[in-house]
């Protein structure tokens, strides 16, 4: 069955923060799911904020047979704040983890604040060596960042390995634009490679590129192959209004392509679009896709970036 005629079926909230951990006040975004060793639960990561607005990393674990039954909620970051001056030091969020060589690569987000535009992001990678319960950092400094091609920034990844090559269809910003006295970010998303995983060649290759000069953010690839094909969802929105206008909010966007390299955008047949009320009636932003058994199940945020907190939604194949 093809999965763009199909018809992705909600599932749900599955978790919000309560604010009882001092890290932890608002927020559960950009889940990031990954099969634990064992087999028997999905194990999210998910970025929180504190009270001051910081983001840090940390965990919930999900039945695998229920993804709507919670088993354990982390009750500390696994990958706090960077030092000071270093790219991650406002804030880190999850992106991709790959299991290779008995370790985890989590590929994540690192913040800055600034002075002329509001932040700067670069990708950073942490690798945990007991199943995902710690990480620690490959290095002090981001793994992908400006360049003298993209001098702007770069941020979410998506991460899989073949035939020896590390394929990475990441955030690439191509210009800040004022919009109604603010300064607002432009991205795409682009395309790299690796042959470890840290040292990423960056040819300018556009994998989802702007349908038209309003489009202002595509974001979060996750990109699945089944069979011949590879399949992509993202989530994109325009310049204007996309915090509180729905017509303008992230929407969940679909693409498909032979060959990973070069894609065709079709969004209209995601099948899957906004409720009519509720946690994601406003926005649905940053899915995350992966394969169990016979289906599809998409992880995603809702209202306010993540405020709303993540659920998911199913699709048979």
């Amino acid at each position: 069955m093809n999965a763009c005629r199909t018809k992705w079926i909600k599932k749900g909230l599955i978790y919000k923060p309560e604010g009882n951990l001092e890290f932890s006040q608002s927020h559960a975004q950009v889940p990031v799911p990954m099969i634990t060793p064992d087999r028997q639960c999905v194990r999210v990561f998910f970025s929180t904020r504190d009270s001051q607005g910081r983001s840090r990393i940390t965990y919930l674990d999900l039945d695998r047979h229920d993804l709507s039954r919670i088993l354990k909620v982390s009750d500390k970051p696994i990958l706090d704040l960077g030092t000071p001056g270093t790219f991650d030091d406002m804030g880190v969020m999850p992106s991709w983890s790959v299991r290779y060589e008995n370790k985890i690569y989590l590929y994540y987000i690192g913040w800055n604040v600034r002075n002329t535009v509001p932040y700067h992001n670069s990708v950073g990678l942490a690798v945990s060596h007991d199943g995902g319960e710690s990480f620690s950092r490959v290095c002090r400094g981001p793994l992908i960042d400006r360049t003298p091609t993209e001098p702007f920034f770069a941020g979410s990844s998506c991460v899989l390995i073949e035939n020896g090559v590390w394929k990475n269809w990441y955030l690439s910003c191509t210009e800040w634009r004022e919009v109604d006295e603010r300064m607002e970010p432009r991205y795409h998303i682009k395309y790299a490679e690796s042959k470890d995983g840290i040292n990423w060649t960056r040819e300018g290759k556009i994998a989802i590129d702007y349908k038209s000069d309003n489009e202002a953010g595509i974001v979060k690839a996750s990109v699945v192959r089944l069979g011949d094909e590879y399949r992509m969802w993202y989530s994109y929105r325009d310049f204007n209004e996309y915090r509180t206008n729905t017509k303008s909010s992230y929407k969940i966007g679909y693409a498909t392509s032979a060959d990973g390299l070069d894609w065709c955008r079709r969004d209209d047949e995601v099948g899957i679009s906004l409720s009519r009320s509720g946690w994601d009636s406003m926005m649905m932003a940053y899915p995350h896709v992966i394969k169990e058994g016979n289906k599809l199940v998409m992880l995603y945020n809702g209202n306010g970036f993540g405020e709303a907190g993540f659920g998911f939604a199913e699709l048979e194949l």
